[in-house]
């Protein structure tokens, strides 16, 4: 009699590391996961285990229940400018922050016209009007900006299309109504702190301290304490971030990085389903499919092609001098000469006098939220893993036939 045991045994337990790895990759791409998303089930089913991992390896605190799953996924600094959501300013921040507050106090079900006198009321706050900010729902814009916050609160799952259409809603012609699933949109804030707690007992703090505050951590003051902060913070980067550089971190940082960064790339990397690169300026988890990032490159359309051409432009220059500077008004002066020759596969706005700044200026944020390049005054600078975008000329070969 043929024994399968061992063969269904190795089966089951390959099926327990994917299973793991998809539902730790799903909640880095998304901490906030709801019904909607199909990787709940897994996160759900391998619950104790991904808990365990993510507290271990990196810090972080995740929260199951039954409408949600949410990876309390702090950040190993604050310093970091690129982060955030697309196309959201001061104004929609601030904005989103009222909203959900409005929420928090709302029915089972609320309209967007409802919603929105909610927060002409909270807009009449004394300290709103002081500090410059302003909300009337008058203009198109603002109502179409309370369109942006609702969609990205039916993005993460807070809200929830039950009729309507968002754009008559703009042109003051319909109105829309939602489900709110409270219990999600409790789980939105992710800080270690209120940051009514901070406001109350530090309102003298500059902005960036404020945001150093709210993910302030307690760490013990010993040896081992200090050592597992130190390693909670490397994991953070490489998990959060495309590349981590030595120059960026801190004493603690590199001294545990001199002896551990082989075995906690590999660990981390294998979790994950991720490729270590060791490199003398830092490591970086690279993600083969390109499934793991919201920002990818190369990509396909206008700005992704832009994009490629410059990060192509300044590593050339690099090889010859990794210092050197580049202005926008250069890099606008680049794309309109290659407008030449790929002009053709752009869209035809791209195609405009002048519109070559505003791609250049989109390139360079792409560029360095990816860290392959920095800003600095008086230009943009170019960081070491840039280097794997240096393409050089064509070349022919001859190829010898070989006759059998």
């Amino acid at each position: 009699m043929v024994d399968f045991s061992h063969g269904l045994a190795d089966v089951l337990a390959h099926q327990q590391e994917d299973e793991r790895e998809r539902a730790l990759r799903a909640l880095l791409m998304q901490p906030l996961l709801t019904a909607r998303n199909a990787e709940l089930a897994l996160v759900r089913r391998h619950a104790d285990y991904l808990r365990d991992w993510l507290a271990r390896e990196a810090g972080w605190n995740l929260h199951i229940e039954r409408e949600c799953a949410r990876l309390y996924k702090r950040p190993a600094t604050a310093a970091d400018a690129t982060r955030g959501l697309p196309d959201f300013d001061r104004d929609r921040y601030a904005l989103l922050c009222l909203a959900c507050a409005a929420l928090e106090r709302a029915e089972s079900q609320i309209t967007l016209q409802y919603l929105g006198e909610r927060l002409l009321e909270a807009v009449a706050d004394p300290e709103l009007t002081q500090s410059g900010f302003s909300f009337t729902l008058e203009s198109p814009r603002e109502r179409r900006n309370l369109v942006q916050i609702c969609r990205f609160l039916l993005n993460v799952g807070v809200l929830e299309l039950v009729a309507g259409d968002e754009e008559a809603y703009v042109n003051r012609s319909g109105d829309v109504l939602y489900d709110v699933h409270r219990r999600v949109l409790a789980t939105l804030p992710a800080t270690a702190r209120g940051a009514s707690f901070i406001a109350a007992t530090q309102s003298d703090l500059k902005f960036h301290e404020r945001l150093s505050a709210l993910i302030e951590e307690y760490v013990p003051d010993s040896p081992e304490g200090q050592r597992t902060a130190a390693r909670h913070r490397l994991a953070r980067r490489l998990l959060d971030d495309p590349v981590t550089y030595n120059d960026e971190l801190t004493d603690d940082e590199r001294a545990y990085m001199a002896t551990q960064r082989g075995p906690m790339s590999a660990r981390l990397a294998q979790a994950v389903g991720l490729t270590a690169e060791l490199r003398a300026e830092g490591v970086a988890l690279v993600d083969r499919d390109e499934t793991l990032s919201d920002v990818r490159m190369p990509a396909v359309g206008t700005e992704a092609h832009t994009t490629l051409l410059i990060a192509e432009h300044i590593a050339r220059a690099a090889r010859k001098d990794f210092g050197r500077l580049h202005s926008l008004r250069e890099l606008a002066a680049f794309l309109r000469r290659a407008g030449d020759e790929y002009g053709k596969y752009w869209r035809k706005d791209a195609r405009q006098p002048g519109a070559e700044f505003g791609l250049a200026e989109q390139a360079v944020a792409r560029l360095e939220a990816l860290k392959l390049v920095r800003r600095v005054d008086g230009g943009v600078q170019s960081r070491p893993a840039l280097f794997r975008y240096t393409v050089g000329a064509a070349q022919k070969r001859a190829v010898q036939q070989r006759l059998a």
